[in-house]
């Protein structure tokens, strides 16, 4: 497996800059949406605790963590957690619900840093 990372980062070395860019992005973008719901910002930089941390802020139980562990309905519920996570800053239209799908490094980007956007609850 590493010299297959090894020879993708060899013959393209900027597509592993290009992906390097956008986990920045979507980090700083979730932190941002993490303060101003009210949470602690480092949380979206802890792998686990941030699951929590997203499960609260739509109104989710803890326990609903299980579910990403159970294959194929783990990707029904992880776009359905980003949905909830739209409607919970009060972006209800289904087109806001296929922004935040396809393009939901960047939906919670524009959602963290626009000044109109506030956290409404689950």
């Amino acid at each position: 497996m590493t010299n297959l990372f090894q020879q993708i980062m060899e013959d393209n070395p900027g597509l592993f800059i290009l992906a390097a860019f956008i986990i920045l992005i979507g980090a700083v973008g979730k932190a941002k949406l993490f303060a101003k719901a009210d949470q602690p910002w480092i949380a979206a930089l802890v792998p686990v605790w941030d699951v929590f941390i997203v499960l609260k802020m739509v109104g989710r139980p803890a326990s609903h963590i299980g579910y990403f562990l159970i294959p194929i309905f783990n990707v029904y519920f992880g776009f359905k957690l980003l949905i909830e996570i739209a409607q919970a800053f009060g972006k209800t239209t289904m087109l806001d619900a296929m922004l935040v799908c396809f393009f939901n490094v960047f939906y919670v980007l524009n959602l963290g840093l626009a000044y109109q956007e506030e956290y409404l609850g689950p």
